[in-house]
């Protein structure tokens, strides 16, 4: 790698001395600010002079320097940016790039995240080569087959026609977005800040919120395609209903259903699976469901057209999805009753919602580098900066509602967020209190559901649901609950992997057969032994389940798979599968650190789990582990298939 980087958009330097940024300067934020100051001055006596003042971002520490310090740094980013040739356009070294994100996050960032922060943040090169030589041409008629236009499929296409391959996505919708353009219950939003959860090309500077609604997260995907071209490598409202492995001729038989229902075969040399984990909900497995005579609807599938003003509202579930449409929606029905089965650990969100003023967005335009600075402190605070917190300490004596020190605090800072929303409620406070450790599932962010309980309007049940009568639910304790309308929180179904997706491999094998409804495994949660040329995106324990988001696992995954087919291409192969022994290896590796994680802690009820305990969702190392995983296949953990057949080239 470049000893350095190279600061963004000099030619847009120096900048008018106006009003609009001097008020910009004074809106950013100062953790970010400072970093990209000493990056485009390499000011080194700045970092010494906040240092003191710069606690730990990890946990939670707000930065506290003197009224005259800000302003000798809002003072200096204004000369720097304002004066001819002030900023250096030669690269900044590595050891200073370690030194401004260390103290300006109050805390060691090692060396060994420098490369994943360099791509994610957008500082430095995007998908770098693996150092092979350059691959010669890729035959005319080698094809990728892409399934589903959501975040991942996306991003899959804009990379695939970078490293130069054709490709078609098949997107059962009628427009790209998947999960962001089907969820539209009221309050559907990002849980994961905006200015981290996007593409890591293509940083967004002009998100209205710091958490944007869902619909803005879908129109960002649509811009996103438009202007990389996807829309038009895209077969719409089409469905993949199976995929076959053509022995002979070593390619997938791609069966596709139309609108009209009219079915097609298409072929090509690979398929990414990005159909997306959170993309089949389910109804819930209540007794009496089909009775209800009023109406009922899973978050997952809105009714827009129904009126709830005035209505007896049941809502199931206290997940996430809950969490965002309850609040969303008690302020207009008549009474809203929510049915938890277990509590979640819920998180303060201090930024939820908030808009993004208009300065912090005309910095992010227009000073260099101070977007990319803003990602990597979003970044870092919500990645393996947590992942302390899914480690079960073997020494730790402090009870079973947490596994180590770092739990312990944690559990204390959602626990005094508990008790101050709910002040004078203590049957709402012992209620709501989970008797699990936190992070032992997925961490709930409080946008305004603790409030919510407290409304005259709102109540929690929680008395397990026995069934559904044809007028509401009856609870375990025989009480009737009538309602006009039943809303469905519980969620999607994770742990069948494959779907409905018909997937024969090599052989005969059937995926569908062997994953079974939940015990799917496969080599680094991607490609799958007897299923050459077949990469299943986001699959099984591949999950960033303690931070970040599926945005960087998606994009590394996309590297790994061109590496794969670079590969093929560079050496005249047709195809590649893992080693059954490589797969179980990985598998083998991935489940003896399970014992020392959260997630199998006794208390832990997780959907990352199957009925048996098994976890398959998870991935139980660090994200900059699975990062740096993904840079290249390990080819001695691969079989390859031979080319049955001569192809056509053309030059790059």
């Amino acid at each position: 790698m470049q000893d350095g980087v190279i600061p963004h958009k000099l030619e847009n330097l120096p900048l008018e001395d106006s009003a609009a940024l001097r008020e910009s300067i004074a809106a950013t934020d100062i953790r970010a600010l400072l970093m990209t100051y000493v990056h485009l001055s390499r000011d080194e006596t700045m970092l010494d002079r906040f240092a003191p003042h710069l606690p730990s971002a990890s946990l939670g520490g707000v930065p506290d320097p003197s009224d005259e310090l800000l302003a000798s740094l809002h003072e200096r980013m204004r000369v720097l940016l304002t004066t001819p040739g002030a900023v250096p356009a030669e690269p900044m070294s590595l050891a200073l790039l370690n030194r401004i994100m260390s103290i300006g996050m109050g805390e060691p960032v090692e060396d060994e995240f420098i490369p994943l922060l360099l791509e994610q943040t957008g500082l430095g090169p995007q998908h770098e080569r693996s150092g092979r030589p350059a691959r010669r041409s890729i035959p005319a008629d080698y094809k990728v087959l892409v399934i589903g236009a959501g975040l991942t499929g996306i991003a899959t296409g804009i990379k695939l026609a970078e490293a130069g391959y054709a490709y078609e996505i098949i997107e059962k919708n009628p427009e790209v977005g998947g999960t962001w353009w089907n969820a539209r219950y009221p309050g559907v939003g990002v849980d994961t800040p905006s200015h981290f959860y996007s593409y890591s090309f293509e940083l967004n500077p002009d998100w209205t919120t710091y958490t944007p609604a869902g619909g803005e997260m879908q129109d960002y995907l649509v811009r996103t395609a438009d202007k990389y071209g996807v829309r038009t490598h895209t077969r719409f409202n089409t469905m993949v209903v199976g995929i076959r492995w053509h022995e002979t001729d070593l390619l997938w038989d791609v069966t596709v259903r139309s609108a009209d229902g009219t079915h097609s075969v298409l072929r090509a040399n690979a398929v990414i699976n990005a159909h997306g984990p959170i993309s089949r909900w389910e109804w819930p497995k209540i007794d009496g469901l089909a009775d209800f005579q009023g109406v009922k609807m899973h978050t997952g599938d809105w009714k827009a057209d129904v009126d709830l003003k005035g209505k007896r509202v049941a809502l199931v579930g206290t997940g996430a999805s809950a969490a965002q449409c309850g609040p969303a929606i008690a302020g207009e029905v008549g009474s809203l009753t929510v049915f938890m089965r277990s509590g979640h650990w819920v998180l303060p969100n201090h930024i939820a919602g908030k808009p993004v003023p208009e300065m912090v967005k005309w910095a992010m335009r227009h000073i260099p580098n101070y977007l990319e600075w803003f990602r990597f402190s979003v970044y870092w605070t919500g990645s393996d900066g947590l992942y302390p917190n899914l480690l079960k300490d073997p020494e730790w004596n402090g009870g079973d509602l947490s596994i180590s020190a770092a739990n312990a605090a944690l559990r204390d800072y959602c626990l005094h967020n508990l008790h101050t929303k709910l002040a004078g409620r203590p049957d709402l406070i012992e209620k709501l209190t989970p008797d699990a450790p936190v992070f032992s599932k997925r961490i709930v962010m409080d946008t305004n559901w603790l409030p919510m309980f407290m409304r005259d309007n709102v109540s929690l049940e929680t008395a397990g649901i026995e069934h559904i009568t044809p007028s509401g639910i009856r609870t375990t304790d025989g009480t009737d609950h009538a309602f006009d309308v039943i809303i469905f929180a519980t969620g999607y179904n994770l742990a069948r992997m494959t779907g409905s997706l018909d997937i024969i491999g090599r052989d005969g094998r059937n995926l569908g057969e062997e994953w079974g409804d939940e015990d799917p495994e496969a080599y680094l949660g991607l490609t799958v032994p007897g299923y050459p040329n077949y990469f299943h995106m986001t699959g099984p324990n591949s999950g960033p389940n303690h931070g970040a988001g599926i945005n960087l696992l998606s994009e590394a995954q996309i590297h790994y798979v061109i590496e794969c087919l670079d590969h093929l291409v560079e050496n005249g192969q047709a195809a590649m599968e893992p080693t059954q022994g490589a797969c179980d290896a990985f598998n083998a590796r991935v489940q003896a650190q399970m014992p020392n994680m959260i997630w199998t802690h006794p208390k832990a009820k997780t959907y990352y789990k199957n009925s048996k305990g098994k976890v398959i969702v998870s991935w139980p190392f660090r994200l900059v582990d699975y990062w740096r995983e993904s840079r290249a296949p390990q080819l001695a953990d691969y079989d390859f298939h031979a080319l049955a057949r001569a192809m056509e080239t053309v030059s790059p």
